[in-house]
């Protein structure tokens, strides 16, 4: 059997006239193994059948949000927690819309609204609705929010219109899929560590020293890690953020805290190093609040620069280190110096001097240097979309 054998597959299925492929859909994921229940919306009903869909899929077909022979279970929950994977297909221009703006007024898009898991997404609509600006933009927000686009194909449409918007073939499809729990299987044999946030060096009990890192991106990386199936330790400064579940988060404050953290979770396989760490502490921190006129001066420390302390230590080193650099001039420069002196695979650089990118921002903008002296310079993006592009990287190195 492959890879799909045991995989509980949530199929929605929109109204349009490839909703027919939808039944071969079925078809091909029963034959590979896989357990398929189906939500068909209102006007999907008028493509096909809930008989036909029923005796393909084996199971009862959903399509009332609110089902009065069922009502001590909540089918847009209990639907979204069942599923390892949610495929809509086909995905109607009005399907995705309402997606895009978080609208759940059926049970297909409450279910979507409701779910943690994967959603692969097989558009099928005419030329010009799929090159429409509205759609473009609405299918911007689906990837920003995480989602897979499947297609579409180019071809002959029902309506006799030739061009893009023909939905992809149910083995492309099938393949799409085999191929994204292949690569949640090979991964699952990689450990990855992240830092992210900043550090709070006391003072006293009410002060301290510390930074404006929002730990947003981080965050963003640990989670793409943890869905490309990496066995992910997050080691958290103090940040306004909560990690998906199937991280195993550390929180820490001080430098010393984070090293020791990181220290006690290696070997890894990958670690990546985007906390703003404090580069000083206060040499001797006091139990109690200093008063005001009795601060005269601050005697700091270094702390040990944990990127460079793990980057040279060969027993603990783990294959590929991935440092940070915030820079507010001479981007490329700096950031050489700091990939050659901490001894790290790549550093992905990025000028906070510029708007709206980096600290507490949801955006970013990177340069990523690499130890054999190439580069890479990536455009403004969204921070989890830059997480992914960095997963996909670490994912081809690693392999």
């Amino acid at each position: 059997m492959t890879n799909l054998n045991g995989k509980k597959i949530l199929l929605i299925i929109c109204g349009g006239i490839a909703a027919y492929k939808s039944l071969e859909v079925i078809r091909l994921l029963k034959k590979h193994g896989s357990f398929v229940k189906t939500i068909l919306t209102n006007n999907a009903k008028n493509f096909v059948t809930p008989l036909s869909v029923a005796s393909l899929s084996q199971e009862k077909v959903y399509t009332d949000l609110f089902n009065s022979d069922n009502e001590s279970e909540m089918d847009h929950i209990s639907l979204s927690r069942w599923a390892d994977l949610i495929l809509i297909a086909p995905a109607t221009a009005n399907t995705i819309s309402k997606i895009s703006f978080g609208l759940s007024d059926d049970l297909a898009s409450t279910v979507v609204f409701a779910s943690d898991k994967k959603i692969f997404i097989a558009p099928a609509m005419n030329i010009r609705m799929w090159e429409h600006q509205s759609n473009k933009n609405n299918l911007k927000k689906l990837i920003d929010f995480g989602h897979e686009i499947i297609g579409p194909e180019i071809g002959e449409m029902a309506c006799g219109e030739y061009g893009m918007g023909k939905m992809s073939e149910p083995e492309t499809i099938i393949n799409y899929i085999k191929n994204y729990f292949k690569k949640l299987e090979n991964n699952k044999k990689f450990k990855a560590l992240v830092t992210a946030g900043p550090t709070h060096e006391y003072i006293d009990p009410v002060r301290f020293i510390t930074n404006k890192s929002s730990g947003k991106q981080g965050y963003e990386i640990a989670k793409s890690l943890s869905q490309n199936g990496f066995d992910t330790t997050l080691i958290s400064g103090p940040v306004n953020l909560n990690p998906v579940k199937s991280i195993n988060l550390i929180k820490v404050e001080s430098a010393d805290e984070m090293l020791e953290a990181t220290l006690n979770n290696l070997p890894t396989d990958v670690a990546i190093f985007s906390a703003a760490v404090g580069d000083f502490k206060v040499k001797s921190s006091k139990k109690e609040k200093i008063k005001k006129n009795k601060i005269s001066q601050l005697s700091l420390e270094k702390n040990t620069d944990i990127l460079g302390h793990i980057s040279n230590h060969n027993s603990l080193r783990p294959k590929l280190v991935v440092g940070f650099a915030a820079e507010t001039n001479s981007l490329k420069k700096n950031s050489l110096e700091k990939l050659s002196e901490k001894n790290c695979d790549w550093i992905i650089a990025n000028d906070i001097s510029e708007n709206d990118i980096g600290f507490d921002s949801d955006f970013n903008k990177v340069s990523i240097y690499y130890k054999n002296h190439s580069e890479e310079n990536l455009p403004k993006m969204k921070k989890s979309i830059l997480a992914n592009e960095i997963v996909n990287r670490i994912i081809s190195q690693l392999n």
